[in-house]
């Protein structure tokens, strides 16, 4: 169960954030996530309590305030050919969408499958 949070700066309109969170799930259930698996959040922050560099590391056009911050955090297991797969094709998708892919970050966060419980305080995992 990929938990997927996106950090924005406020405000951005409903349809921004849809088309970002519709093309990070279309990415994972590419990666054999189950289309029915969709835990989404977003949190939308002032100017001053989102802050981040405009160029590093490499940044080629600077970040500005559509920049977005993604988080995946999913179970362990998952190869790089599989994340590098997941990272194609969200930026495939954004990009169709006209978001500048030097305005997205995208950082993997991984957890061992025994500290997921999605309902009801059962460790189905164990």
């Amino acid at each position: 169960m990929p938990l997927v949070t996106l950090t924005v700066r406020k405000p951005k309109p409903s349809a921004f954030k849809t088309t970002v969170l519709d093309a990070v799930h279309a990415a994972l259930v590419s990666s054999v996530v189950p289309a029915a698996d969709r835990f989404q959040r977003v949190i939308e922050l002032e100017a001053e309590d989102f802050r981040f560099d405009p160029t590093y590391p490499d940044v080629k056009t600077g970040r500005n305030d559509n920049f977005i911050l993604v988080e995946i955090l999913w179970s362990v297991g998952r190869s790089v050919k599989v994340k590098k797969k997941l990272l194609e094709e969200v930026t495939a998708g954004l990009s169709r969408a006209g978001f500048d892919m030097e305005n997205v970050m995208i950082c993997f966060k991984e957890t061992s499958w025994e500290n997921w419980s999605f309902a009801g305080g059962r460790l189905i995992h164990t």
